[in-house]
């Protein structure tokens, strides 16, 4: 145990895993005063005893957990993403290397970092993802039993509500090719999908209440295009927000803001980038495209953007383009306190 006491060191980088840690310590100068390993058992007594320091480490599984760990004591935590470290993996690639790398990334003064989460995020965060995971596998469930029914020359229409409604129909009819072996079995397929569907609203109604509760969700769903669903999506991946300088961050952290590839003075801009979390993406353009549908454009002071965005591009265009304002009107309304939507009458010249 002497042997791996803490030395005098500046910053720690982190290695994780499931079992096994690499601690490497850097000086001020950053050079390299101790490598250690521990087990999961004796990783925080090590950083008990070491004195307030830097500590960085990957963002991955089990880093938001050691990071509110090592903030309890006193240390200054910073997680990186790891495609941010690859680069100052100097030659090889053992544990220790990665290490050592994670400690000399989180260094740099324009590192970018992903926030420290409360337990109420990522609890928040794992209902969505589980009620994601249910949806695919309702999905999964409902293209089966389409496919087990083209076999004997049945049809059913494309989407769950109708497929709620066709598929009795279908096992009804007895003039059909279904044999009585696959009855039976798209039966219970049938049987599977109901109690997902009341696993989902189950989780939904959950969703909904954290939603009703939380003052930033009601403020959020004032914005058209945002329901509870991408209020609390967006405040379990965003927290505070205050790791954004501005509004254009989130929305390009969100993968919402065009690819660049420009060289020699000549600016290229490409489709968007699709980087960051796939799920809120997903929710903020699938609101955007309802508002896009069905929103009244002579009561919303958007309506007269959307026309004239409309008149020139392409309707998947204007989509993006409108998921990228919610997301920074959302931005807005996260860092700064009582701030709501206000749809305004658009201004008539």
């Amino acid at each position: 145990m002497h042997r791996n006491a803490p030395r005098a060191a500046a910053v720690y980088g982190v290695d994780l895993g499931k079992n096994l840690f690499h601690v490497v310590g850097l000086d001020e100068r950053g050079a390299v005063v101790q490598r250690v390993k521990f087990r999961r058992d004796t990783v925080l007594a090590f950083f008990t005893r070491a004195l307030p320091s830097l500590v960085g480490m990957e963002a991955c599984p089990g880093s938001q957990w050691l990071a509110r760990k090592l903030q309890a004591m006193g240390h200054t935590v910073r997680i990186a993403p790891a495609q941010f470290v690859k680069p100052f993996v100097k030659s090889q690639k053992n544990d220790t290397i990665d290490a050592e790398a994670i400690a000399e990334a989180v260094t740099r003064p324009t590192m970018r970092f992903t926030q420290v989460r409360t337990t109420e995020q990522i609890d928040l965060q794992a209902l969505h993802r589980i009620r994601d995971q249910l949806v695919r596998s309702r999905t999964r469930l409902i293209n089966q039993a389409r496919a087990f029914c083209l076999e004997y020359g049945v049809a059913i229409r494309q989407g769950t509500g109708v497929f709620r409604s066709d598929l009795p129909r279908v096992l009804a009819d007895d003039t059909n090719d279904l044999t009585p072996a696959m009855r039976v079995m798209l039966s219970e397929l049938f049987e599977d999908v109901e109690r997902v569907d009341q696993r989902i609203a189950s989780v939904t109604r959950q969703i909904e209440a954290l939603a009703d509760r939380e003052d930033k969700a009601r403020r959020l769903m004032t914005i058209p295009g945002i329901g509870p669903l991408a209020a609390t999506a967006l405040l379990a991946a965003v927290g505070d927000g205050h790791q954004f300088r501005r509004a254009r961050e989130l929305a390009a952290w969100l993968g919402l803001t065009p690819r660049e590839h420009s060289t020699g003075g000549k600016t290229t801009l490409l489709g968007i980038s699709k980087r960051g979390n796939r799920y809120v993406r997903k929710l903020l353009v699938h609101g955007a495209r309802s508002c896009v549908t069905h929103l009244n454009r002579t009561r919303d002071r958007i309506g007269h953007w959307l026309d004239a965005l409309q008149s020139r591009m392409h309707v998947n265009k204007v989509t993006v383009a409108l998921a990228a304002k919610i997301t920074r009107m959302a931005w807005a309304i996260i860092t700064r306190p009582g701030v709501i939507y206000e749809r305004h009458d658009p201004v008539v010249a």
